[in-house]
């Protein structure tokens, strides 16, 4: 294995590129106490000390500490790992180590956010959100099927008539073309047409 280069971070990490490919983030003073160079080989007994032993144990706890101050799904704390360089295995350690704590659980995570965003949200666009921090569709439905179990879901008629209190819509006064916009405003909140035309009703 060969340094083929190494590329400041910040004043205390730079970048280790080993044979143009594997990447990972050291401190300075590791760089120096280990005697890495650049156009140097770096030995397979060095390589293993950095792997397993330097960077598993700051993949860790960089995790808990992220976890200290709220939840991360997976997905989510490997894009954090990533940005720190990690290499894969390193990551998959890391995430497997903390997940078998219980630390992480995207079920339990997709739970805690339909809680929270229910009484604004519907289920499309809470599930797109979810989507977007790496929650699977499996897990998005296991996490609904177990809200709904305890009446915490997402009262999609209520909803409905929410938004339209706030933009003052009343279909008795509406012109087709207001209900139009309505119906294609509900829409792109996520809400089914079945759905909106039971509250609002078909365009005349």
């Amino acid at each position: 294995m060969i340094v083929t280069d190494i590329v400041e971070l910040s004043k205390s990490k730079s970048k280790i590129v080993i044979d143009n490919e594997a990447v990972f983030a050291l401190y300075k003073s590791e760089i120096r106490s280990l005697n890495i160079r650049k156009d140097e080989e770096l030995s397979e007994e060095k390589f293993y000390h950095i792997m397993e032993e330097l960077l598993v144990k700051r993949a860790r706890l960089r995790c808990l500490n992220l976890l200290k101050s709220r939840d991360y799904t997976r997905y989510q704390l490997v894009m954090k790992l990533k940005q720190g360089f990690y290499p894969p295995t390193v990551i998959e350690n890391a995430i497997e180590y903390v997940a078998s704590y219980g630390y992480i659980d995207d079920v339990r995570y997709a739970m805690a956010y339909v809680k929270y965003a229910k009484e604004t949200k519907s289920k499309k666009q809470i599930e797109n959100d979810l989507q977007k921090k790496g929650i699977s569709k499996q897990d998005f439905e296991n996490a609904y099927t177990q809200c709904a179990e305890k009446n915490i879901e997402v009262d999609e008629d209520a909803l409905i008539q929410k938004f339209l209190r706030k933009k003052n819509y009343k279909r008795e006064d509406s012109t087709p073309e207001e209900q139009r916009k309505i119906i294609a405003f509900l829409y792109r909140k996520g809400f089914s047409l079945d759905k909106i035309y039971k509250v609002v009703g078909a365009v005349e």
